[in-house]
């Protein structure tokens, strides 16, 4: 399998074949359940089918407007909510809700399929794991609640404690769905998994959130409101999902400027076409396996671009821009002017001190070595190197000489398991061409 650098980083390219085997273990599951789910209703019969019908509309209609989020995550938070509103919905115009967890399922996955014919017919088919992941959180909720509604356990309770339950259940469906998501992304990104699983549920906090207040909000009231449930607190969720969706472009469009300033030093010729770009690629790579936030991968990228925009202070340009070749004084001089240069636009202080740092050796001679530099100056420091001796080439021999010349810098210029990770990761994909 022949993977780019930008395939080997993001979630948005080509699926590393652990990653394609956790979405295909959870899309298996999936079916299975919604298969069983849609025989049983078949057997059975659908319980009132007007409450089935509003509901997959509405879990259609969020399944059309579904969001994409910073780090390439995809979510579909009007459809999640209604599908979790009606797998631990009480009642319905005052009527105990009678359907069974498998009428619940049977619902979202035809619902979702539904809403999603649009995109599919547009090529904008979702993540393979976006739907299981949807289908099976639904049937978590729905057959740990609805059994006890059904047989007059839960029926007891005051409505502030039914409240709670629901609550939970809904919150553990989300907590299950960002464990798989977790998974998925630990598999394809080669990351430690409860690092993912961290930037998961910070990333996903305020929304899920919203979505499981929106959930339990529409199955209380829907006994008062009936159908009017679902438009009015529908209404609050798409204008939640619309918020969300312009933070999301302000950042996309923030992280496009950033790239293309980055390009000033290629196209000043002072350094090679696509240098910043595998070096930001490749140290993001880095980064993700060994466990990096990600809030710390999003200043890594953003000084990994950046790395080389005080070149554009030299009086004579480096020959190729190789800034491993330079000397020590001249790496200090590109590094201090970026950073002040970065530190002017007054948000990325951080990026700053990173590429600041980056001429700083790993540790010095007689002395241990420097803890106070950065993980992220220290991966780009190695992976600029290693691109500087590599550029865009695809010979296996230059990358792995490249390596070897890290390795003996071991001592004292890299860090010896910022080289390792590296190693690895080059050793695992034969290319690293644009």
């Amino acid at each position: 399998m022949t993977l780019t650098a930008a395939d080997a980083v993001r979630p948005g390219g080509r699926v590393s074949e652990p990653g394609l085997a956790a979405s295909v273990l959870l899309a298996v599951a999936a079916l299975l359940i919604t298969v069983i789910s849609l025989c049983s209703t078949a057997i059975y019969g659908v319980k009132q089918p007007l409450v089935a019908l509003a509901f997959g509309l509405f879990i259609g209609v969020g399944a059309f407007l579904r969001l994409r989020l910073p780090g390439d995550r995809e979510v579909w938070p009007v459809a999640t909510a209604g599908a979790l509103a009606y797998s631990v919905l009480p009642w319905f115009g005052g009527i105990s809700a009678e359907h069974a967890a498998y009428q619940a399922v049977s619902v979202t996955a035809l619902a979702m399929i539904a809403g999603m014919l649009p995109h599919m017919v547009a090529s904008r088919l979702p993540a393979l794991d976006l739907v299981a992941r949807q289908v099976l959180a639904v049937a978590f909720a729905a057959f740990v609640f609805r059994p006890s509604w059904q047989f007059g356990e839960a029926r007891g309770y005051p409505a502030w404690e039914l409240s709670l339950i629901m609550l939970g259940v809904c919150v553990l469906a989300l907590l299950l769905d960002a464990s798989m998501a977790s998974l998925v992304r630990s598999a394809r990104t080669r990351a430690p998994f409860i690092r993912t699983l961290g930037d998961e549920l910070t990333a996903g906090l305020g929304l899920n959130s919203a979505v499981a207040a929106t959930a339990v909000m529409i199955s209380m009231t829907s006994s008062a409101m009936s159908f009017w449930a679902l438009p009015v607190f529908g209404l609050q969720m798409v204008l939640v999902q619309v918020a969300f969706k312009r933070y999301a472009m302000i950042r996309a469009t923030y992280r496009q400027t950033i790239r293309a300033l980055s390009r000033v030093t290629e196209v000043g010729g002072y350094t090679e076409t696509g240098h910043a770009r595998r070096v930001c690629d490749i140290s993001l790579a880095v980064g993700r396996e060994m466990g990096m936030a990600e809030n710390d991968l999003l200043n890594l990228e953003y000084a990994a671009l950046m790395h080389d925009i005080g070149q554009l202070s030299l009086d004579d340009p480096i020959p190729g821009g190789a800034t491993v070749v330079a000397d020590p004084y001249q790496q200090r001089q590109i590094a201090d002017k970026g950073a002040d240069v970065i530190v002017e636009t007054g948000v990325l202080d951080e990026v700053a001190r990173i590429v600041r740092h980056i001429p700083d050796p790993y540790r010095r001679p007689q002395e241990v070595a420097d803890k106070s530099i950065p993980l992220a100056s220290r991966i780009i420091r190695a992976v600029n190197a290693f691109d500087d001796l590599v550029g865009g080439s695809l010979e296996g021999s230059r990358r792995f000489e490249a390596l070897e010349r890290l390795r003996l810098g071991m001592v004292y210029d890299f860090d010896p398991k910022v080289v390792e990770t590296l190693s690895r990761i080059v050793e695992r994909n034969t290319s690293f061409a644009m």
